[in-house]
């Protein structure tokens, strides 16, 4: 069931800051036990914390999004405790703010908001982040997500086999390291170029 072009104004409205997301984000750090998978955070917030200082958005992203002809608006689905979005939430958001304005990114979280989240699901599952493109009248325009393609078919596998689907977020994060953002970045270049 997909959402309507209302809700989707709603939810942008209710979306937050990538600035806010941080700060709440440091809260739950603080909060430690009492958030939900607060055993997830340290090591998350460490992984978001190193790409936003190693992170750059190269010439290629830039043309691209110097190119767009009108402006975009991303309502990017999230939550703290998330591995993936640990690693995919720090990108999206300095190639909004390297934009100049053409992409208006707002943050929201997947728990808060399921009937969202139930309008983009995964092979049935609520898989995040998820990236949801909206033209400037807040309609639905696509979406991108959870993770990039190569990383998706790996966890798919691994998952599938008893051997190694206890251990898959681990190779997941050392494919992750190894790429170094470069199949987020080609992949969003392609979602804007599309």
């Amino acid at each position: 069931m997909q959402t309507t072009t209302l809700d989707y104004a709603v939810y942008f409205e209710a979306g937050i800051s990538f600035e806010q997301y941080v700060l709440e984000f440091e809260k739950s750090l603080e909060l430690g036990d009492q958030v939900f998978n607060h055993q997830y955070l340290p090591l998350n917030w460490q992984r978001s914390s190193r790409i936003l200082k190693q992170f750059e958005v190269g010439a290629a992203m830039l043309e691209t999004m110097e190119a767009l002809e009108h402006p975009v608006k991303w309502l990017l689905i999230s939550e703290p405790w998330c591995g993936d979005a640990s690693q995919i939430v720090p990108v999206l958001a300095k190639i909004a703010e390297a934009s100049n304005g053409k992409i208006d990114l707002r943050l929201i979280y997947r728990d808060q908001h399921l009937p969202l989240i139930d309008a983009h699901l995964t092979n049935g599952g609520r898989s995040i982040p998820k990236l949801v493109q909206l033209n400037e009248q807040l309609q639905l325009e696509k979406t991108w997500g959870p993770r990039p393609v190569a990383a998706q078919e790996m966890v798919i596998r691994l998952k599938a086999d008893p051997e190694t689907a206890p251990n898959y977020a681990e190779e997941l994060h050392k494919w992750y390291a190894l790429d170094k953002q470069q199949s987020i970045v080609s992949e969003i270049i392609s979602f804007l170029n599309d």
